[in-house]
């Protein structure tokens, strides 16, 4: 060995003993402000997970395109008007006490009781029954 990789050495060693080993204790906090973090932390978090989102939304195509908007509107508007329809023959100044009402694949049958009407909405493409039970309100 040569005299200098000896000097080396030992200044490495009386290095390492010389100054001592200092610990202290460690403490765990949460980032998330979710969990008891740092609510200054939620815009940095928020970004970040924007960042490195990578999901597309299938249908957002659909949504900005103009006659598929124009077609939701159509049927929003449609439905709407049934609904009105509905409502008046149930509700509406000469309402019927039961009744039948067809609008495409769709069946509404109606029954008025004591204190409620009851609706069963019948879907023939898929055969599915639902009932609506609507409380009448007494004066």
């Amino acid at each position: 060995m040569h005299l200098r990789s000896v000097v080396w050495l030992g200044s490495l060693a009386s290095l390492v003993t010389s100054s001592g080993a200092q610990a202290s204790d460690m403490v765990f906090t949460f980032t998330n402000p979710s969990f008891g973090g740092n609510p200054f932390n939620s815009s940095h978090l928020q970004a970040v997970a924007n960042a490195q989102n990578k999901y597309q939304d299938p249908d957002s195509a659909s949504r900005s395109d103009p006659a598929a908007q124009f077609l939701r509107t159509l049927q929003s508007r449609l439905l709407s008007s049934l609904a009105t329809r509905v409502t008046d023959v149930i509700f509406g100044e000469d309402a019927q006490d039961s009744g039948t009402i067809r609008f495409g694949d769709q069946e509404i049958n109606f029954v008025r009781g004591v204190g409620e009407v009851t609706l069963n909405i019948y879907n023939a493409v898929d055969g599915t029954t639902t009932e609506i039970i609507v409380p009448l309100l007494t004066n």
